[in-house]
This record gives structure tokens, C-alpha cells and sequence, in this order.
């Protein structure tokens, strides 16, 4: 275990937090070196997000102390977290969308000119330090682009240079890769470098075993709210972490499936988006049973197809077929009846209705399966339903009540699927159902996934996750510039077959 020593430059002691019904920190001790990467660690739920909220001001800890520079400080808002060297970039994005990138990165803090009372935004200036942050950074962004126009990663690009502006001695971290592409990870790499060499520390909150392993120092793993260690990240391994963070030892990563594909179910020809700009002649077939894995890289409109099929975005040419008869699917209304169901990318964004209950956002994609001939809820049958099918996913929540928004990204995704599956769906359509969830959490979907395959369900699984699609596919359909690349069988399927199939028709 990593020894005990007086130079740390944030140390959060005895860190206990209670919300109604759930103990989110029992006890926790976080001590952070400067100059370091310190990886924070857990399943879902073990109280990580919960542990930087306290250190943020956004939630107050019942007990324990919070010490920078050895000096314990009161942290009872963001503002005071950030006058104590304190910032964080946050796992849900919340740009303003209709201003620019200069106006999210400096909001709150313009430079000004003038004399008071007539003083005014300095929006000259705010261009020349804005550049000279993303100079600094080495970002190619333009200040004056809408943050509504720009794609989640670019977003996510903007955040971390937001908290790089505070010059902060302490930046968290909280999941900053889940939405950039490679290169984009790369350049975040080379900015925690020059972080690093500066004496901030970086406090790193992730999922990605490599990633950790690649960039982290220290480690400290988290289960149940409480402390479980901390250790120098060279002693540890993997399967090493993945113990330590389960409580348990998972010796396949993937469940053993006993689905057996049968005949063709859907069937889709040709189909191309109105633009040509997006998909174009796709074509697939999806078996009664099969799960299907889509892979590719960012770009290759993956998600843009599976939409099409749900009815999301508009086709131009080709067909789709059901059962061996041609169907139109003008809306999600149309997929429904279609015994068609929907699993989004962007769970906080498209998924979950976070101001309404667990028992809320399971009902409503149901509310004509139980409603009686009056137009009433039926609300014994619902609540009754609800509840097993939450139980049987096994969420962990003290009631179904309990907002959506309080639970953890895996049982949030949980909640989700319990919505779809109440509608008794033929084809489930999954696109990045394991995205921001933790090793353990996902083993659970992946459980769960496969059972769906075992009792004949037919599933569609977008990853950009090499070893998922190899660990879970039937069979894998590869995407490239919005066509189809190649279809391989599982036992065929490599990481470095999928790789050229992904990159087979791009242009240098």
C-alpha cells in the first residue's frame, strides 16, 4: 500500500455523506501528492462521483475534514472549491449551447472595460486569452463557433480547457475520455503531461483499465462507499483492479451465451439517408436470437443507421423487412408497433428523465399497455410490473420512487432497458449500452443481454469497444464512411479484422 507521508497536497479525511435510504460514503480517506495522476476507482455506486462532489461544494460531507496544503479549508460551494485552487470537469456536459466557445470558457469571470457604472464586456480581450489558452493546449477550436454546432467530444475538448483556465491545483477528472476519439485522448494525455510537470494534481476518474494503468500513479479503489486502498499503479494489474473493485474475482470478463440464432427476422436493403452525406446502401440481416455487434470508428454513422431503423431519421432509398414483409417506419411510434425498441447512446441526454422517479421513466414508453378503456392508468398492474421487472434487473435502489438521477450510470441503464422490455420488444436495438459503466456493473448487462439472445430476442449492439463486440457478437457488421465494410462471423472476427474493415474506405 502506498506509504504514508506529510507531502500531500490535498488530503480529504474520515468523509462520510448519507442521503435518504443510502449511506453514499462511510468513512473515506483520499490523500493526493502533488505532481501526480491519482486514479479514482470503483464500481458504480461505490461513491466516486458522490467523494468530488464533496470536494467540489456541491454536496456537504456529514463528517470528516477536507485539508489543502495540510490547512483544512471549508468547502461549501463551487466558488469556495475554486478560491482553494479546486476545479473539475464534470461527467455530464452542460455547455450553453447558443453562445460561443469563448463565452462557455470565460462565463462568469468576462474581462472587462471601462469605468464603473459603464462598464462593458471586453470581448477583444477574451478572444486573445482564449486563444492563447487553446495555443497553449495545442487545440485547433475556433472561439467565436456556436457550442450548439459542435460535436459532444469537441464539448468535452472545451471543458477540459475550461478547467485548465483556473489554473487549479487540483483538476478532477470524472470520466474526461468517455466521448473523445483516439487522437483526442492523446492530446488530453499530453495536456495532463504538461499538468503534471507544472505540480497540479489530477485526480482521474475512469473506467478504462488502460488508461489507468498507462497515465495513473496512484490508485485509490472505492466499493460501497467505502475506502478500500490505495496503491502505486505499477503494482497493479487488470485483473488485479478489477478484484479489488468487485470484491469478488470475475474470471471471464463476458458470460457464456447458449443462444442459438435461427432464421432471418429483419432484413434491411439498400438504405441511404436523403443527403447521401451520412449511410448509404446499407444492407444487413439480423436473426431471431442473434446478437449482432456494429463496429467502427467515430464517424462511420453507426448510430444514424440504428435511428433510421427506429424511425429517428428519414431514408431516402432502400427497405426494410420484418418477418419477410415490408414495413415503413416513419417514427418511433411506427418502430413500437414493430415490437422495436431503442437503447440511446447519450443515456443523461436522450435516455433518462432525471426529474422523474425510477417507477416514472419505466412507464413511459407503457402508458397505452396499461391504460383502461377510460383513458386511466391502471395502477396496481403497473406498479406491480414495474417493480418486478426492476427487481429482476436487479437495480440497486432503496424504493422505486427514488429520482432516476440519484442512481448510478449502470442502474440508470438498467432502469432504461426495464422501460423496453415492459414493452415486450422483438428487436432491441443497443447503441453503446455499457458506455461510463463500471466492469462489474457491466458484466451485469452483458448477463442480461445474453439471456434476452437465450429467450429469442434479436438485438442490434452498437460498441467502440474492440473487445465487447468480440466478446459478445454473433456475428460483427463493420461500418466505414456510412457503408458497410464487411460482416464477419464470431469465430472469424479479430481486433485487427475489424480495424481494416473500419478504415477500409477512407481516403488519406
Amino acid at each position: 500500500m502506498a506509504g504514508a507521508g506529510p507531502n500531500y497536497l490535498l488530503e480529504m479525511n474520515g468523509i462520510s455523506k448519507e442521503f435518504p435510504g443510502v449511506k453514499a460514503l462511510d468513512d473515506v480517506t483520499l490523500k493526493v501528492r502533488p505532481g501526480s495522476v491519482h486514479a479514482l476507482m470503483g464500481e458504480n455506486g461505490a461513491g466516486k462521483s458522490t467523494l468530488m462532489k464533496c470536494l467540489f461544494g456541491l454536496y456537504k460531507p456529514d463528517a470528516g475534514e477536507i485539508r489543502m496544503n495540510g490547512e483544512v479549508v471549508q468547502i461549501n460551494s463551487s466558488r469556495d472549491a475554486l478560491s482553494h485552487g479546486v476545479s473539475m470537469i464534470h461527467q455530464e456536459l452542460h455547455p450553453v449551447p447558443h453562445r460561443n466557445v469563448m463565452e462557455n470558457l470565460w462565463l462568469g469571470r468576462f474581462p472587462e472595460k471601462g469605468i464603473w457604472p459603464f462598464r462593458f464586456i471586453d470581448h477583444k480581450q477574451m478572444y486573445k486569452d482564449t486563444a492563447a489558452l487553446f495555443q497553449e493546449l495545442d487545440m485547433e477550436i475556433d472561439p467565436h463557433r456556436l457550442v450548439g454546432t459542435m460535436s459532444v467530444s469537441m464539448v468535452q475538448s472545451i471543458e477540459i480547457a475550461k478547467a485548465v483556465s483556473f489554473r487549479s491545483q487540483v483538476i478532477v477528472m470524472d470520466e474526461p475520455t468517455s466521448s473523445l476519439t483516439g487522437n483526442e485522448v492523446e492530446q488530453l494525455f499530453k495536456i495532463i503531461k504538461q499538468l503534471r510537470s507544472r505540480g497540479c494534481a489530477i485526480i482521474y476518474i475512469s473506467h478504462k483499465m488502460e488508461e489507468i494503468l498507462r497515465i495513473s500513479d496512484e490508485v485509490t479503489i472505492m466499493r460501497d462507499g467505502k475506502y478500500i486502498g490505495t496503491w502505486p499503479a505499477e503494482e497493479l494489474t487488470t485483473d488485479t483492479i478489477i478484484t479489488k473493485m468487485v470484491g469478488r474475482d470475475l474470471s471471464s470478463r463476458y458470460p457464456d451465451r447458449t443462444n442459438i440464432p435461427g432464421g432471418t427476422l429483419l432484413k434491411v436493403d439498400n438504405l441511404t439517408s436523403p443527403n447521401r452525406l451520412s449511410f448509404k446502401n446499407v444492407s444487413f440481416e439480423l436473426r431471431k436470437g442473434e446478437i449482432l455487434g456494429i463496429g467502427g470508428l467515430v464517424g462511420a454513422q453507426r448510430t444514424e443507421v440504428v435511428e433510421a431503423l427506429f424511425g429517428l431519421r428519414a431514408i431516402s432509398e432502400g427497405s426494410i423487412s420484418i418477418g419477410g414483409r415490408k414495413v415503413a417506419i416513419k417514427s418511433p411510434v411506427d418502430a413500437k408497433k414493430h415490437r422495436m425498441a431503442l437503447l440511446t447512446e447519450e443515456r443523461r441526454v436522450t435516455g433518462i428523465f432525471p426529474v422523474l422517479s425510477i417507477e416514472e421513466n419505466a412507464l413511459i414508453a407503457n402508458l397505452d399497455r396499461y391504460m383502461n378503456p377510460l383513458g386511466l392508468l391502471k395502477q396496481k398492474k403497473y406498479k406491480r410490473e414495474i417493480k418486478a421487472s426492476i427487481e429482476k434487473l436487479r437495480v440497486k435502489t432503496p424504493s422505486v420512487a427514488e429520482l432516476i438521477r440519484n442512481l448510478s450510470g449502470g442502474n440508470q441503464q438498467k432502469v432504461l432497458l426495464a422501460r423496453w422490455l415492459l414493452t415486450e420488444p422483438d428487436i432491441l436495438l443497443l447503441d453503446e449500452p455499457t458506455r461510463g459503466i463500471d466492469v462489474g456493473a457491466k458484466y451485469e448487462i452483458y448477463s442480461i443481454i445474453a439471456e434476452l439472445a437465450k429467450q429469442g430476442k434479436s438485438i442490434i449492439m452498437i460498441s467502440s469497444e474492440m473487445p465487447e463486440l468480440l466478446g459478445m457478437s454473433d456475428r460483427v457488421m463493420v461500418m466505414c464512411e456510412g457503408r458497410v465494410s464487411g460482416i464477419l462471423n464470431g469465430t472469424e472476427a479479430t481486433e485487427q479484422e475489424i480495424m481494416r474493415l473500419a478504415t477500409k474506405y477512407m481516403t488519406s
